[in-house]
């Protein structure tokens, strides 16, 4: 079997599992309690939170551990919205993670807020133009993912900031899909809060973090205890935060070498896809994309049966994003890049972490050629 279903989760790797294990154990202590054992605890959420921030580039107090990148979205679009007095305007895109468009979605309809959405072109890239034209007065919040989801491109979030700093509003991204490819340096992208999440760079699922630039308000969503310096109470996943921190240290050992070598094997590999099965189109941007992922529509196909044929032939893969999985309805990435609804439903992406090797990539071109000739012809 070759799994190409990184985007949806990623192994837990051995040596995460051998860093949080003991936090499962022995120094299983609630880190707010005043013993030997909470205190054991509490140096291993301390150094964690530090691993983190060391890993984005920013103050350990900015970071606050969440259950996973769902949340660290819902934190900051939500928590930044509502404690801002500026206005109830937010700018965003159609093709965020639905954790963001649903978090806009409630401030909408509970809180009176409005939403520009700003136009994506074919490939995906949100122009900066575009992007500041969309910004008002009164625009308290703007949030644009750093990579998608389903199609990979990656966008100017740095230009992007800079624009929204010139109106002095805070800029938010979803770092969920970029982690693990792409240097996360909160300075160097110029954000004001960044979300991440733990099991798509090799943690377990359940954790996932979300940073916070100290000077920006934050309205927290959960109340209680006032853990995380009262952002985000409840006890603390301590194992979890290990876990993060770990993988986040490995995904950054060799960062630019490991994404060079897996983008130019991406390439070979939709050179294949194309030839063996003529009429596949790549969706998103052609260079501007993750070095890890590249999606296909197959005109005259069905993506879902397809998926099923590779599978047959020992490829997993998936026809867009996990969340959505089980949804009769097309791709909203795919419909606001604005493909046809019919050829939406032919999509499969491909997405794989640094243990897929060239090789296996290019393996997997010809069973995708024998797919969809497959389910072509029951289609004719």
């Amino acid at each position: 079997m070759i799994y190409l279903d990184a985007a949806a989760t990623s192994p837990v790797r051995r040596e995460v599992l051998e860093a949080m294990w003991p936090y499962l154990t022995g120094d299983f202590g609630n880190p707010s309690s005043h013993h030997t054992v909470g205190e054991s605890a509490a140096r291993g959420l301390a150094d964690a939170r530090a691993g983190v921030a060391a890993w984005l580039g920013c103050r350990a107090s900015e970071v606050i551990f969440t259950s996973g990148g769902t949340e660290a979205d819902n934190l900051a679009v939500k928590g930044i919205a509502l404690a801002n007095p500026r206005g109830r305007h937010i700018v965003t895109t159609r093709i965020e993670h639905e954790a963001v468009l649903e978090s806009v979605d409630q401030l909408v309809r509970l809180h009176g807020f409005t939403v520009t959405f700003v136009p994506v072109r074919r490939d995906g890239l949100v122009s900066p133009d575009d992007f500041a034209a969309a910004l008002r007065p009164d625009t308290t919040l703007a949030s644009v993912m750093l990579a998608n989801n389903e199609v990979g491109t990656v966008q100017p979030v740095a230009a992007l900031a800079a624009l929204a700093h010139e109106r002095g509003i805070p800029f938010h991204t979803d770092a969920v899909q970029a982690a693990g490819w792409l240097p996360l340096d909160v300075g160097a992208l110029g954000v004001d809060a960044l979300s991440v999440s733990g099991h798509k760079i090799g943690a377990p699922k359940g954790v996932g973090a979300l940073f916070v630039r100290a000077r920006i308000p934050l309205e927290p969503l959960l109340s209680g205890g006032g853990q995380e310096r009262g952002r985000r109470s409840g006890t603390e996943n301590v194992a979890g935060a290990v876990a993060l921190a770990t993988a986040a240290r490995l995904s950054s050992d060799g960062l630019t070498a490991r994404a060079d070598a897996a983008a130019a094997a991406r390439d070979a590999f939709v050179a294949a896809v194309q030839a063996a099965a003529p009429g596949a189109s790549l969706t998103g941007h052609p260079t501007s994309r993750l070095p890890g992922t590249a999606s296909f529509v197959f005109p005259g196909t069905n993506g879902e049966a397809v998926l099923l044929e590779l599978e047959r032939r020992g490829v997993i893969s998936s026809s867009g994003s996990a969340c959505a999985a089980g949804s009769e309805d097309a791709s909203h990435v795919l419909l606001a890049l604005g493909y046809p609804e019919d050829v939406a439903r032919t999509a499969v992406r491909f997405s794989w972490g640094p243990e897929v090797s060239a090789e296996q990539l290019a393996a997997v071109a010809p069973a995708v050629g024998e797919a969809v000739r497959a389910v072509a012809g029951l289609a004719g």
